[in-house]
């Protein structure tokens, strides 16, 4: 028999892109059975508990098949993609395979039918040929979809006919097998709401192309099945079923907690939990330092950079960490020490789509103004585009959150897992202050400090605290205090 040989055939397994991580959501193909992929190319982006990551292919070949659909959560080191690395093109027409290798569920009762051809090769006119559906290859047909039969297939064994059927090749059902039910044709996303939902897609009526399910008709089944029914013995309908449904959908939405969420949540349950938690707070007049922000913009050394408040805030609480250095640690729980870091990874709490991520700025403490502004700006577009590397997520050491651009005057931030101070911004507004001896409008704004109570005490808590907004109150404590 000529067949594909296993060792010509590559599984590509989910990577652990980060440290530790355990598991990755597939977002979106960027390639499919057929197609002729090169060593580097990216197939795929996945999204971690830490960020958005592509994918690349490390080796030349053909996709033989996706084990999984786009919005499926893959344990790292599962295989998701078969790429046969042999040379050859898409599998052989039919005439040049033996009977015995055509798949099982493409075989009529009379006659063989032609083998799947790849996703890639040009439609013969007039053949009638389907669209290609992850998990069906392509059917031939003259003018209807000709009924699919063959022997049923476990539920166990559903990721097994789905290779078999896109590689082309697999050993026939013996020809007494009992006819089984036509499979229905549903896209994978379609297939996963009709699981979710608990819809058997063979009681579902096609309204889509060549008798394709569409999400429509799956919703339309749920409907029906709502709706009242006689008084009539009907066999039971399954539990996940009434549980998946069992909420107006007019009334709640429902967004599963996965991804970047999902490690959010767990993150600061743990921490609020685990580490005892202190914050004090400091209403300062920034006046000066906004003018100093206004001045700078000027200035050709920061041309082309963006320069706005959280750049001097950011100066500012280094410079404190700089004067008391006991705040930058963290607490080993195994060793039971105290873990003091002589450099400091600056993290910035950005919001994004995806949930709320602390990428950092790697020794922030060695840059200057220019350079510590040129890295800020970075580090928060990329955050924007959903661009943020796993690897600059790690490593912090204090964070920044600023919960003033949401118009608020402060809160009680919790700390990032490893962390022992986060230091919460307010907003920045006009209003009345003594000033000289005088009540005169001010440019002022709120600090909170949060720190671990295990490791920092409330005199370097308030030490540090003090001197930020010391600094912010007079700028010029930048240069005389560094």
């Amino acid at each position: 028999m000529t067949t594909m040989t296993e060792a010509s055939v590559r599984e590509f397994k989910m990577p652990d892109v980060g440290e530790g991580l355990t598991e990755a959501e597939i977002l979106k193909w960027f390639v499919q059975p057929g197609d002729t992929v090169t060593d580097g190319q990216v197939v795929c982006e996945v999204e971690t508990a830490k960020a958005a990551v592509e994918l690349p292919i490390p080796y030349d070949g053909v996709v033989r098949a996706l084990h999984f659909p786009e919005g499926t959560t893959v344990d790292v080191g599962t295989a998701i993609i078969a790429v046969d690395v042999s040379g050859g093109a898409a599998p052989a027409p039919a005439a040049e395979q033996p009977a015995a290798e055509q798949p099982a569920a493409e075989q009529p009762a009379a006659e063989q039918p032609a083998a799947p051809r790849p996703a890639d090769e040009p439609k013969a006119e007039g053949s009638g040929r389907q669209p290609v559906l992850v998990g069906y290859g392509v059917a031939t047909s003259s003018t209807r979809r000709r009924p699919r039969k063959g022997p049923e297939v476990p539920v166990q064994q559903a990721s097994t006919a789905i290779q078999t059927e896109l590689n082309g090749h697999g050993a026939a059902p013996p020809p007494a097998a009992p006819a089984a039910k036509e499979r229905p044709l549903a896209k994978p996303p379609v297939r996963k709401l009709a699981k979710d939902l608990g819809v058997d897609l063979t009681t579902v009526v096609p309204t889509g192309p060549d008798g394709i399910i569409t999400r429509e008709d799956v919703h339309a089944a749920v409907a029906r099945a709502q709706a009242p029914q006689p008084e009539a013995p009907v066999a039971a309908a399954p539990a996940p079923a009434q549980t998946a449904v069992s909420y107006d959908t007019t009334r709640e939405t429902r967004i599963p907690v996965k991804g970047v969420r999902k490690a959010t949540a767990a993150a600061m349950v743990g921490s609020a939990f685990t580490a005892p938690h202190v914050t004090e707070f400091v209403t300062v007049d920034v006046t000066r330092t906004m003018k100093l922000v206004e001045e700078l913009k000027e200035d050709k050394e920061f041309a082309g950079l963006r320069v706005n408040p959280l750049l001097l805030i950011a100066k500012a609480l280094l410079v404190a960490i700089r004067r008391n250095p006991d705040i930058n640690a963290s607490w080993d729980e195994a060793a039971q020490e105290i873990v003091v870091k002589h450099y400091v990874n600056l993290g910035i709490a950005a919001a994004t789509p995806r949930g709320l991520i602390v990428p950092n700025i790697k020794d922030a403490h060695a840059k200057t103004l220019p350079q510590l502004a040129e890295s800020l700006g970075e580090l928060v577009s990329t955050a924007r585009e959903g661009r943020t590397s796993p690897a600059a997520m790690q490593g912090g050491t204090v964070t920044i959150t600023n919960v003033g651009v949401f118009g608020v005057d402060t809160g009680t931030p919790i700390l990032n897992p490893g962390e022992s101070a986060i230091l919460a911004v307010g907003a920045i507004k006009l209003q009345p202050w003594v000033h000289k001896g005088k009540v005169k409008p001010r440019q002022v704004s709120t600090l909170a400090l949060s720190f671990d109570h295990r490791l920092v005490d409330g005199e370097l808590g308030s030490k540090v605290l003090a001197d930020v907004a010391a600094i912010l109150e007079q700028p010029k404590r930048l240069i005389t205090w560094a």
